[in-house]
């Protein structure tokens, strides 16, 4: 049994008595009421799921097992002349709640060295996909095919106990992170460079491998590991994390579970964020004629951009009440290495311009950047410059955070998700609109 598996172990037999005894001696406690605008606003802000790894603070923002951004940026190990952890630290952390040492690393990464290679039938299902296609999709097939490798679809047919549930659910979690890299590179591959595949490298760890496979020179394996580790997690509520909790419930397998993940968050309501703020900019950029404006020229198009009824895409948080720390963690980056690029030039000013017109303005409840008026600019200046991509690369990273909680559900024995649903009619009379319609309930004459 490996390092982190054996951690785990112990983790989870220390854990569920934890749960046991909330559901067993305080199972009729009220924490939470709903009212009718979060019935039809789809659910916002009820209190109805539970995840460990990570919790979406209003003033400190994501925090992975309590700990800050800062502090895990600071805390986990990084490879020897970089400047962003290990990628196989954070699911150490996200697992198992502690920081792990550099020797716990690297035992991980060794475990996704022996794991990554793809069976060639997935890279036939991605071969498949005609031209044009739509990464997402292709990603998401190429996950769904490998269902056929599921220890957990295995065993259950078997009858395995379900006490032992988590333990195949972590081996098959282990064994599509390891592989995530080579599908995506794989994908961008096929879409943006004729088919010309670089082989991976197993001497290498999560981001330098990916950044390898992308075709990417230094400090490209930086930006790799930044960009997983600050879009890995973020509860269980938001689209992607709770489709995969959902479809999980029923004992799917991760490969299933993941898949649906991925088209979740394919929707442009939630992962498409990044590219529509990187096109925003290209298009202000276009409209400036190229030239750096000045801080009162940026402000003046600001205020125009907000009298048209257009919103200033990349500000404002439904949580939030402060600067996205995960847009911090990449503005760092940028301000030492996109200090002359120009698109990161009008970032800058609008980082130092929309704030205070918000708060001027006030319609915004948080007037501070989020992390996707960042993250599609460095991808671009470093060449990643296809916009559908920047998705799939948002899949990858988010896929640590889902798989960490899907093995945790397991391990909890969390129930088949069942919530239920009332009528329009029902509604209305329960806020008085109208009387109860008794006629359904009386018999035929």
């Amino acid at each position: 049994m490996s390092n982190l598996k054996s951690i785990l172990k112990d983790k989870i037999h220390e854990w569920r008595p934890r749960t046991k005894t909330l559901l067993e001696d305080y199972g009729n406690v009220v924490v939470d009421k709903v009212s009718v605008n979060q019935i039809i606003g789809g659910m916002r802000g009820i209190k109805c799921l539970v995840t460990d790894i990570s919790y979406l603070d209003p003033k400190e923002g994501i925090r992975y097992r309590g700990y800050t951004l800062p502090e895990v940026f600071e805390l986990l190990p990084k490879p020897k002349n970089s400047e962003m952890p290990y990628v196989e630290g954070l699911l150490h952390l996200l697992l198992t709640g502690d920081v792990p040492n550099e020797s716990q690393v690297l035992d991980l990464v060794d475990e996704f060295s022996k794991r990554r290679i793809l069976p060639r039938y997935v890279y036939e299902v991605i071969d498949a996909w005609p031209c044009c296609s739509h990464p997402m999709a292709m990603f998401s097939s190429a996950i769904l095919a490998m269902a056929r490798e599921s220890f957990f679809a295995k065993k259950y047919k078997a009858g395995i106990n379900k006490m032992d549930y988590w333990d195949p659910m972590y081996e098959d979690s282990l064994n599509l992170l390891a592989k995530l890299p080579e599908i995506g590179s794989y994908i961008y591959a096929k879409l943006y460079r004729d088919g010309k595949r670089i082989v991976g490298n197993p001497d290498l760890d999560f981001g330098a491998n990916f950044a390898h496979m992308m075709g990417k020179q230094k400090p490209y394996d930086d930006v790799a590991r930044m960009h997983f580790i600050i879009h890995a997690d973020h509860e269980s509520g938001n689209v992607s994390a709770h489709t995969a909790h959902l479809v999980g419930s029923s004992l799917s397998d991760v490969y299933l579970s993941t898949s649906a993940m991925i088209n979740g968050l394919a929707g442009p309501l939630h992962g498409l964020a990044n590219q529509e703020v990187l096109r925003w900019l290209q298009d202000l950029m276009d409209k400036m004629g190229g030239q750096i404006p000045t801080e009162d020229e940026m402000r003046q198009y600001v205020w125009d951009t907000l009298h048209s009824g257009q919103v200033i895409p990349g500000f404002g948080h439904a949580v939030l009440r402060k600067t996205d720390p995960r847009y911090m963690v990449q503005r760092e980056f940028s301000l030492k290495h996109l200090t002359e690029d120009p698109i990161f030039k009008y970032v800058d000013l609008l980082y130092k311009v929309v704030p205070p017109i918000l708060q001027e303005q006030g319609k915004a409840k948080n007037p501070w950047p989020n992390v996707d008026a960042q993250s599609g600019v460095i991808q671009w200046h470093y060449g990643v410059t296809e916009y559908d991509f920047y998705t799939v690369l948002f899949g990858i990273g988010r896929s640590i955070g889902i798989l960490a909680n899907l093995i945790w559900d397991r391990a909890l024995l969390y129930p088949l998700e069942r919530p239920k649903s009332v009528t329009t009619d029902m509604l209305e009379e329960m806020v008085g609109i109208r009387e109860k319609n008794l006629t359904h309930d009386m018999p035929d004459e």
